[in-house]
């Protein structure tokens, strides 16, 4: 947001904040959910890459096509174990995987 705005909202009363804090998330969920996205971000953009389809990615971990979207939007009902199987059944070393949860 540009200077300008958040003060011109400031003055007028207006609270600015992040997610974190108007969802009162601890630091340690916080950190969960960023993992979550960018493993969820990294499988997504390694299957497009394989040009593989939802559903030939569910196939590969015995799933579904509608797991498989789920896991690529974040999902919060999807484990983080079954994002890395996913991955790593893509063919993803441990340098992929260290590479799509390093920080940006």
């Amino acid at each position: 947001m540009r200077a300008s705005k958040k003060a011109k909202l400031t003055s007028r009363g207006w609270k600015v904040g992040d997610a974190m804090e108007f969802l009162d998330l601890s630091a340690e969920e916080a950190a969960l959910i960023e993992l979550r996205l960018k493993l969820s971000e990294g499988l997504k953009a390694r299957r497009k890459r394989k040009r593989l389809t939802q559903h030939d990615l569910a196939a590969a971990v015995q799933s579904s096509q509608s797991r498989v979207a789920k896991m690529e939007s974040g999902d919060p009902t999807v484990s983080i174990d079954l994002l890395m199987r996913s991955l790593i059944a893509l063919g993803a070393s441990r340098k992929d995987l260290a590479r799509i949860i390093a920080p940006s």
